[in-house]
């Protein structure tokens, strides 16, 4: 229950979803005129759902505003989001005759290629969030237009944290990085932040952008992630986890999902990015973004497995944080992707 004062959800996000369709395994990317086969196949909600999901499963109040179509692909992620995970769908809005976009991974060396069809949806974000709902904190994609909706949550006293995506005109214009202003925190990875900074190391870059957003965090992939926060000079380096990696979908939006968690709790910037690089790492074991997003459980069956190594090794050592966290949360199972997207029960 919530009270007048307190607000209703504690993460608001806006974006598109799409039906994901990941193939992992492959031994080469496809050349024209032949045919490849994969070894595995998953399919999820994809784009935005994955940061909601990743947040839902660790216990935050989490609201979503999207477009989705009125096809089998949006029923589909409809469920997935609203029944199954808890999302808050209220101020999503299902569209007659315009198609739930769809994103095919394919997951190969430790990274992966996409293709995507969609279009526009059919109404501004704006629209769907006139007015926003109260909310501790939002997580917005930058883009080059300002949204109303963002500058009122900010008004309401919600914290915004951001990212940005790959620029398909490969301009990386710096001007992009003013829309920056009144922004806590920033969680780019490391070809964006390089490349919008013109830095040659994800360090510069993180240094770079501290001027304009108080916390910067750049993410390496694998190689963890760097954090910079310019408020009291404090700079943290943490190395990726030793993980077999299947599919690397959506783990930038896993990782932003354990910042958050983090930063809304009040833990230090180093707790913040181990944190967020472990749930990461957790993620790219599974298919998809989504669904591949880890539960309290899965973090501390983690734990429960390296503790005993944890003497020995600093790295891990440094995780012994969770120790005072794992206690207060379940052991409850999470779903996994599936490689039908609507496996009916008879």
């Amino acid at each position: 229950m919530t009270t007048a004062d307190e607000p209703q959800f504690d993460v608001l996000l806006s974006g598109t979803v799409f039906l994901d369709i990941i193939f992992t395994g492959l031994p080469r990317p496809p050349a024209p005129g032949t045919e490849v086969w994969a070894e595995g196949l998953g399919s999820c909600p994809g784009g935005i759902a994955n940061l909601a999901v990743a947040l839902r499963r660790l216990n935050l109040r989490t609201a979503l505003s999207a477009a989705f179509g009125e096809d089998v692909y949006g029923d589909f992620c409809w469920e997935v989001l609203a029944e199954q995970e808890g999302v808050d769908l209220s101020y999503c809005r299902r569209f007659y005759g315009w198609h739930s976009p769809v994103t095919v991974s394919m997951a190969m060396d430790r990274d992966r290629s996409m293709v995507t069809h969609g279009h526009r949806p059919p109404v501004p974000a704006d629209e769907l969030l006139d007015p926003p709902p109260r909310t501790r904190a939002c997580f917005v994609h930058i883009g080059p237009e300002e949204e109303a909706w963002v500058r009122s949550a900010r008004q309401g006293g919600a914290l915004l944290f951001a990212d940005i995506g790959w620029d398909r005109t490969e301009v990386w214009a710096p001007e992009l990085l003013r829309r920056l202003d009144g922004y806590q925190v920033f969680l780019p990875n490391e070809v964006e932040a390089t490349r919008y900074t013109r830095c040659d190391s994800a360090e510069r870059a993180a240094a770079s952008l501290a001027e304009h957003v108080p916390v910067v965090v750049v993410t390496r992939g694998g190689r963890g992630a760097v954090a910079v926060d310019s408020a009291t000079g404090e700079v943290v380096d943490v190395p990726g986890l030793n993980v077999a990696a299947l599919d690397s979908t959506g783990a930038g939006d896993v990782f932003g999902a354990g910042f958050v968690v983090g930063t809304l709790a009040g833990w230090p910037l180093e707790q913040r990015v181990r944190f967020a690089n472990l749930c990461a790492a957790l993620s790219v074991q599974h298919f998809g973004g989504s669904l591949s997003a880890p539960g309290w459980g899965d973090i501390a069956t983690w734990w429960r497995t390296v503790s005993r190594r944890s003497a020995d090794d600093p790295e891990l050592r440094a995780y012994g944080f969770l120790e005072d966290l794992l206690p207060d949360h379940g052991d409850a199972e999470v779903r996994r992707a599936s490689a039908t997207i609507r496996l009916r029960t008879r």
